[in-house]
């Protein structure tokens, strides 16, 4: 027999007792009856799930991916995803703060760290000082805007990320780190060992510097016209805020230019703190939320800077603690809002700690409960002394109430390409200016071009000036003066 009559032979013989099975089952005689089997309970929608059964739900997710996920994944990973899955159904303010972004967000909320007290970044892969800040071990020791840091500890930094460069810079107060430097104009390396101290980044700036670089707050001595830029609102600000205020009453100030711009916001007591610098009385910002009652704050001051006009600056990303004061002293009629329309962050976070642990010892009561992470959770909503709302929902048109707007003929609208001017011309006046030095070394690389964030007009070359752009017009400035130089003419 050929091999495809075989086939044939099988198939045939596998078909027949296919159905000698079917039949043989057919005839198999019949199981006596039994009572109904009871219905199934339905399985529970998910929203009827106990709490119980929705975290174990979590952990048996959790612990099959851990198991039997083609590829490892670490424990943690798993829980800060899901924390994190959690977290992108709420409102884009509420966020987990990993263990390795905690030192950085104590240091942004207390606006102070250990370190040296400079400002740093990479410029044509080399890692470049764009300024001191006054007063610090960096100042000190005779940094300058524009000094290439060549190592860090005898490690090159020509490898380096900028945030491996920021960790080795910053460190424990009474430690030394040793940068290896060239000075612009010059090709001289120098070692300068410098011991770290607690800084502290100033919130309350001038509009320039004087002579020995500290912040001059009085726009136009003739008028007598004063101008604060507050960048954050941390716990050192309503301090800083006060100290600038009372110089410029000792001078006999009799308008105010408040900047607000570009500040994302801070602390809520900060923002508190600073409207009962301006009013004497009534409410600053009132709070409330689904599991907080509601809270007011009431400004109790009789020592107030009252009697002078105010003119605030705000722009689309005055945000959150700036929209606090904007709103409170334009309720108040105590100033008038310049600008464009702030972001309209009007809710409140808690910071939750945790995973905490003693710090200093092996038990809380051994040292200081610290936490690894944290939980930033939005838990109210807060409204302006009128009872306006700030906060702009999803899918918010402009005819909405939210945010802050200008006063009616004060709004000055800037394009996106004169907000990059108007930054690039503020990061210029911070900068702390190199003094003059010996005459350049003929080998060194040529100093910053103007215009470079490590640049200075006093090291611009001859000539230089004939070519330079026109100068940037701050056109919302400009509209506060205009304000306070008619005030001051109906004054007297």
């Amino acid at each position: 027999m050929g091999r495809g009559g075989g086939l044939r032979q099988l198939r045939s013989g596998l078909f027949l007792l296919g159905w000698a099975l079917v039949i043989w089952v057919s005839q198999l005689p019949a199981e006596p009856s039994k009572p109904a089997p009871a219905k199934p309970k339905p399985i529970p929608a998910q929203d009827e799930l106990d709490d119980y059964e929705l975290q174990r739900l979590l952990i048996d997710t959790i612990d099959q991916v851990q198991r039997n996920y083609v590829r490892e994944v670490p424990r943690r990973k798993l829980v800060q995803a899901a924390i994190k899955g959690i977290l992108s159904e709420l409102d884009p303010y509420s966020t987990y703060i990993p263990p390795d972004e905690m030192e950085r967000f104590r240091d942004a909320l207390e606006a102070e760290f250990g370190g040296i007290g400079i400002q740093i970044s990479y410029e044509g892969g080399r890692l470049k000082v764009l300024s001191p800040m006054v007063g610090t071990p960096a100042y000190r020791a005779g940094l300058m805007a524009g000094d290439t840091i060549l190592e860090i500890d005898g490690k090159s930094t020509s490898e380096m990320t900028l945030d491996e460069a920021v960790r080795r810079v910053k460190g424990k107060p009474g430690t030394q780190v040793k940068l290896t430097v060239v000075h612009p104009g010059s090709s001289q390396k120098q070692e300068i060992a410098i011991t770290r101290e607690i800084i502290h980044i100033d919130t309350v700036l001038g509009d320039r510097r004087k002579p020995d670089d500290q912040w001059d707050f009085m726009l136009d001595a003739e008028k007598k016209i004063g101008y604060i830029r507050v960048t954050a609102f941390s716990r050192e600000t309503a301090a800083e805020l006060r100290r600038a205020l009372q110089s410029l009453k000792d001078q006999n100030m009799r308008g105010l230019i408040l900047d607000l711009r570009f500040n994302p916001g801070g602390l809520l007591n900060s923002a508190v703190e600073v409207c009962n610098l301006f009013i004497s009385s009534g409410r600053i910002v009132s709070t409330a939320g689904r599991n907080s009652p509601e809270r007011v704050w009431e400004a109790e001051n009789k020592d107030a800077f009252e009697g002078f006009p105010m003119a605030i600056l705000v722009n689309r990303f005055s945000a959150s603690a700036s929209e606090i004061v904007a709103a409170c002293l334009q309720d108040h009629k105590r100033a008038v809002i310049v600008g464009e329309r702030t972001w309209g962050k009007g809710s409140v976070q808690n910071v939750i700690p945790l995973e905490e642990h003693a710090s200093g010892g092996t038990s809380v009561a051994d040292g200081e409960l610290v936490s690894r992470s944290a939980l930033k959770l939005t838990v109210a909503g807060y409204r302006r002394p009128s009872g306006k709302n700030i906060d702009r929902p999803p899918g918010a048109t402009e005819n909405e109430e939210w945010g802050v707007k200008p006063d009616p003929g004060f709004e000055v609208k800037l394009s996106d390409e004169d907000l990059a001017l108007l930054v690039a011309d503020r990061r210029q006046r911070d900068i702390v200016a190199p003094k003059p030095v010996a005459a350049p070394d003929a080998n060194a690389d040529p100093p910053p071009a103007s215009g470079d964030p490590g640049s200075s007009t006093s090291e611009a070359a001859p000539g230089a000036s004939d070519n330079k752009p026109p100068a940037f017009v701050d056109r919302q400035l400009q509209r506060a003066i205009e304000y306070l130089t008619a005030e001051l003419a109906r004054s007297n």
